[in-house]
């Protein structure tokens, strides 16, 4: 079972079904590996087949959703693959962006990217709030990417990432994404004084060096060994 919200002002079904199913699996509460059904999906969303079959379609494209045939369709287990190459596509592309946000990020999006971390701060000690913490994390750094006439490029980031984000969203359920909020504060303070040197280091850190806490959770006798490709 995962959260089903109403709908949103103006979306249609396959909005309404691609929003809730993905949001499902990002949150983990469609489990890697996870049978599902079309119908069972139509019947718990109250809507028919066709936008679920095209939802699933798209989440195959996203290497969300895996289609057996004459099997069924699963939610896709996490691939170490995918994930290595996001981060190197993050890692590489956000050093760029944050290089040119020290000369050219405006006061007004600095005070928003301010507000951005209050609200993150907000739910540190408030459970079950990683979901909500990684949506306002995609804000704070489509933000700086958006500032520099680079959206698209966070766009591609973000399709490419989905199976790094579902990682990450596990370990900080076992952690804590404490230190991402003091990281985005410490971005925010580069840019202000633009310390172009002290780029690279902020983002290795903020992107390269979390996965050493992940290693635990794709090793052998981890409670979550099944949701990874073997």
């Amino acid at each position: 079972m995962f959260t089903v919200t109403p709908k949103k002002p103006g979306e249609n079904n396959k909005e309404y079904s691609y929003r809730i199913i993905k949001d499902g699996i990002m949150s983990l509460q469609l489990e890697p590996g996870q049978a599902i059904s079309e119908i069972e999906l139509a019947e718990q969303l109250q809507i028919s087949r066709t936008p679920i079959r095209e939802v699933m379609a798209k989440l195959k494209e996203e290497n969300l959703v895996e289609v057996q045939p004459q099997v069924g369709t699963y939610i896709a287990k996490i691939k170490t693959q995918l994930i290595e190459e996001a981060t190197f596509m993050r890692y590489t592309l956000e050093k760029e962006v944050l290089k040119r946000s020290c000369s050219s990020l405006s006061s007004a999006t600095l005070v928003e990217l301010k507000s951005i971390v209050l609200l993150q701060e907000a739910l540190l000690d408030q459970e079950g709030m990683e979901l909500e913490f990684h949506r306002l994390d995609t804000d704070f750094h489509f933000r700086i990417f958006q500032e520099n006439g680079m959206e698209h490029v966070w766009g591609a980031i973000t399709r490419l990432s989905t199976h790094y984000n579902r990682l990450r969203l596990l370990s900080e359920i076992e952690n804590s994404f404490a230190n991402a909020i003091e990281q985005h504060k410490q971005i925010i303070d580069v840019i202000e004084r633009q310390a172009v040197d002290e780029v690279e280091d902020i983002i290795y850190q903020h992107v390269i060096e979390p996965q050493k806490a992940w290693e635990k959770l794709t090793n052998s006798g981890s409670p979550y060994l099944h949701y990874f490709v073997k």
